[in-house]
């Protein structure tokens, strides 16, 4: 079982930044890492369906981006905090979305369908 919780998300500014939190915990007897997990955000806008925004391989650190968004996030892993980051640059109206954190536990590489979500967090840009 995975238990992932998000935080980080609010009101900001448009060409403003804003950086989320996923805390995951693997709560069990055996092995708690993620060497064979794959973590990643999708998102969520009023109207759309929800999108794959960024991912990280738990292990390498392979991350990989939506075009919408490459050039300003930046996802990154602390291993050792089980927590998966966000940063979010340069933030436009069109970015206002629910952010999903999200884990693949059977994928070592990429995200594909994830097994586990966050509850979500909001983010709003304002213009």
């Amino acid at each position: 079982q995975v238990q992932l919780v998000e935080s980080g998300g609010e009101l900001v500014q448009a060409g403003g930044s804003l950086r989320l939190s996923c805390v995951a915990s693997k709560r069990t007897f055996s092995s708690s890492d993620f060497s064979n997990s794959a973590m990643g955000w999708f998102r969520q806008a009023p109207g759309k369906e929800r999108e794959f925004v960024a991912g990280v391989s738990w292990s390498g650190g392979t991350t990989s981006y939506a075009d919408s968004v490459k050039g300003r996030f930046i996802i990154s892993r602390d291993n050792a905090k089980n927590t998966v980051y966000l940063q979010m640059n340069s933030l436009n109206p069109e970015d206002t979305a629910v952010y999903y954190c999200a884990a693949d536990i059977k994928n070592p590489i990429t995200v594909g369908r994830p097994d586990y979500w966050g509850q979500g967090t909001q983010v709003t840009v304002s213009s």
